[in-house]
């Protein structure tokens, strides 16, 4: 979720949206276009093979599959179109080391489609408790 909200804070211009592993059936496979990215988070967890059965569906349509995973995951690597790896943590900390590429690659992909990254348009710079 943190990578599609910040890819849409800091450019409006692309679509995105994080759903859980066990979701992908329930709307946002049927979004699947040939060539289109999708992300995926696969590190070790509970729902690792989940994840991969997704990897799978999407593999099937032809969408393109970016996926983080664990540093020295080879099962991994023959679904990833590309694979961006992380340390090896502990499964609760893993949210925090995944978001550092999902705030980067939400970067790269609002300044390759010339988003103002420094200052985003419509976004609030903090938020009150009404």
């Amino acid at each position: 979720l943190e990578g599609a909200l910040k890819l849409k804070e800091i450019c409006p211009l692309i679509h995105a949206e994080g759903y859980a592993a066990g979701e992908m059936k329930h709307g946002p496979i049927s979004l699947i276009r040939k060539g289109w990215p999708i992300v995926f988070i696969a590190t070790q967890s509970p729902v690792y093979e989940k994840v991969i059965s997704n990897i799978e569906e999407v593999r099937a349509r032809k969408g393109e599959c970016i996926v983080i995973a664990s540093e020295g995951d080879a099962h991994i690597k023959r679904y990833a179109d590309s694979l961006i790896t992380v340390p090896k943590t502990e499964e609760f900390f893993s949210p925090i080391i995944t978001a550092i590429p999902l705030q980067l690659f939400a970067y790269y992909v609002a300044d390759a489609n010339g988003c103002d990254i420094d200052q985003p348009p419509n976004l609030a710079k903090s938020v009150t408790v009404e």
